[in-house]
């Protein structure tokens, strides 16, 4: 009986079952040590978001990273000669851009997101003059491009797919901060229409992920020992 189960394609089924039980116990460990980062960085996200605003001057000289959803306040002088858009940009279900426009002011230069306008408003300077005087807004860390995401076309544009900070450094004068800032806007019904506030209620689908391949792992382990107990029996 126990016998049938010596030969060496038992054998062998045996090592890739365990082997894929254990790969997949991984995975799910994996993807469970991701909730629980998710939970932390959106935690450690909010409590950004609710501190107090600063001049962007004190923030300057930090790390991006440690400096990202904090809110900051700039005044200084709009360079709408400059200004892009984010294509691919969604509000209220209606296609449009995100509005990017450097502001100077003493000590550098950085990238503000003025707002979501719509597809007809496709050429730059956009006709929505910038708000005066001193705005709000928080940080957002530079758009790098993914591995297989859209590359910009070399050359000057007007339509970016993504905030890149060190890709639209090329075609800016001014320095700019290695980070950039969304401009927090009241709904007043004008455009820009202002971005809406980040959440940080939804923790990912890792969870589920992680459910899911422990799942395989039992199933495979269940599945192949009924098939081993036949072949014994």
């Amino acid at each position: 009986m126990l016998a049938a189960l010596r030969q060496p394609k038992w054998i062998v089924a045996t090592i890739v079952v365990v082997a894929l039980a254990g790969l997949f116990t991984y995975l799910g460990l994996w993807q469970l040590n991701r909730h629980n980062e998710r939970i932390a960085e959106n935690a450690e996200a909010s409590v950004q978001l609710g501190k107090s605003p600063v001049p962007i001057q004190e923030l300057s000289e930090s790390s991006p990273r440690d400096v990202e959803f904090r809110r900051v306040t700039v005044e200084g002088q709009w360079n709408t000669d400059e200004e892009i858009l984010i294509r691919s940009q969604v509000h209220l279900g209606q296609a449009g851009f995100h509005v990017i426009t450097p502001l100077e002011f003493g000590g550098g230069a950085v990238l503000v997101n003025r707002g979501w306008v719509p597809l007809t408003m496709d050429t730059t300077p956009v006709d929505a003059d910038p708000t005066a005087g001193k705005i709000e807004g928080w940080v957002r860390l530079s758009q790098e491009r993914a591995w297989l995401g859209r590359e910009e076309p070399p050359g000057e544009l007007t339509v970016f797919n993504r905030v890149d900070v060190n890709r639209i450094q090329q075609q800016v004068t001014a320095d700019l901060i290695d980070f950039y800032i969304v401009h927090e806007l009241p709904d007043e019904g004008q455009l820009p229409a202002p971005v809406d506030l980040p959440a940080f209620e939804d923790d990912g689908p890792h969870l589920a992920y992680a459910i899911q391949w422990f799942g395989f792992a039992l199933v495979g382990l269940i599945g192949f020992g009924f098939l081993a107990r036949r072949k014994a029996s």
